[in-house]
């Protein structure tokens, strides 16, 4: 795999540090006897990327999630019993989603898994977790197909249908004069594949020319030939469905191959990890989103105040969407507890009455009021899109939220 060396290196201090804060021995918070009942803390799975080209997207949602935890059993946990996150790397294929799955559910035994990073990880872990009825809430998948993987599978991630056309449509209201666009997309991910499918239809929808279609792979470093190859058509906007890395890098070089106009970056670019990917060339880069930190409401202000604490900059939308998935698990456990105390169930009815329960909830939550179809789907209401506006320095910048 070739990594950019400054990606490099922030992946293996990332690596080093999540290690040193996330890692669980098999059994260390089983919390259960050998008959399986509940014993100490409620242990839910945290199933995403450490490590990896995809562990830029990750480790944001590894920051959520542990400020979940602390939110929520400074605040009581299940109603006086506390939660407990258990952490295994999916690293960045199927594989590593597969094994760190069936760590969670067989060694470590929590009630549910919040994971995995990459829709192209979900199609081969999440039936895992549906043949075991563990409960799975994806925290980052909007391919299309998620819920109906199996009855144990939702989402807090709203769909790319829902999610991409707002972005072409700010484009629009910003140079109305669009008539070329070239799309990019990475064909070796499902999540990718998914979303350059919605874009297309949004561009034909809007009566734009979409005069190239550049495929790359999300291991790629240099774009140089697709890049020239789309630039040659004169395209007024740009759109891009990768990963930060990948896509960061196409940024890049198709501002340094002379590229002025609006490109937009799919949710595989909506980090600010990828800032130091292509640095000041990422400025002005829009990308639609499913949260904002100035949401109103006392559950985003205290998730939005704890990460400002501990990172000093604003949240970003998969720290955000980690933190509700915790919180829509501790919530509905909080609710089966009323009935039967979730320390007294058997894990396995524990775990079919979670599922039961959080598809039935309404949830206050960083993205706003959400709630589940009986399939698992996210129902969300608030919806933005976000403008890369770069430091002077040109090594870091914020997302300006667009009226």
């Amino acid at each position: 795999m070739n990594i950019p060396r400054s990606i490099s290196v922030l992946l293996t201090i990332t690596a080093i540090a999540l290690s040193a804060c996330t890692s669980s021995k098999p059994g260390a918070t089983t919390g259960t006897t050998p008959g399986g009942d509940i014993v100490g803390a409620v242990a839910i799975g945290v199933g995403v990327a450490q490590t990896s080209n995809v562990a830029l997207l990750g480790q944001e949602q590894v920051a959520g999630a542990k400020i979940a935890e602390k939110y929520f059993n400074d605040n009581g946990g299940i109603n006086g019993t506390p939660i407990k996150l258990v952490f295994q790397d999916t690293a960045g294929d199927e594989a590593g989603a597969i094994n760190a799955f069936q760590t969670l559910i067989t060694q470590n035994k929590v009630v549910g898994i919040v994971g995995p990073t990459l829709s192209q990880q979900a199609f081969g872990a999440s039936p895992i977790a549906d043949r075991a009825k563990v409960p799975v809430l994806a925290p980052s998948n909007t391919a299309k197909g998620i819920p109906q993987i199996g009855d144990f599978v939702a989402r807090v991630s709203a769909p790319v249908s829902v999610v991409a056309p707002n972005s072409v449509k700010a484009a629009l209201k910003l140079n109305p004069n669009i008539k070329k666009v070239a799309v990019f997309y990475a064909q070796n991910d499902a999540f990718n594949k998914s979303e350059t499918e919605i874009f297309q239809k949004t561009v034909k929808d809007q009566k734009l020319d979409i005069v190239t279609v550049q495929k790359f792979q999300t291991t790629d470093t240099d774009f140089q030939s697709q890049a020239t190859a789309a630039l040659n058509l004169k395209p007024d906007l740009v759109i891009i469905s990768g990963l930060a890395a990948d896509g960061g890098n196409l940024v890049r070089q198709l501002r340094e191959l002379g590229y002025k106009g609006i490109i937009i970056g799919g949710n595989g670019l909506n980090t600010s990890n990828v800032f130091a990917v292509c640095k000041a060339l990422c400025d002005s880069v829009l990308i639609a989103q499913a949260y904002s930190p100035e949401l109103p409401g006392a559950v985003n202000k205290a998730f939005r105040d704890a990460y400002f604490n501990q990172y000093k900059k604003e949240p970003p939308q998969f720290s955000a969407q980690a933190f509700t998935a915790v919180q829509v698990f501790v919530e509905a456990l909080k609710e089966v507890d009323k009935t039967s105390k979730v320390t007294q169930k058997p894990l396995s009815d524990l775990r079919v009455a979670l599922n039961q329960q959080l598809l039935k909830g309404k949830y206050t939550t960083p993205l706003g009021d959400i709630s589940f179809t009986p399939e698992g789907e996210i129902v969300q209401k608030d919806f933005y899109v976000a403008q890369i506006k770069m430091n002077a320095d040109g090594k870091d910048g914020k997302f300006a939220f667009l009226k």
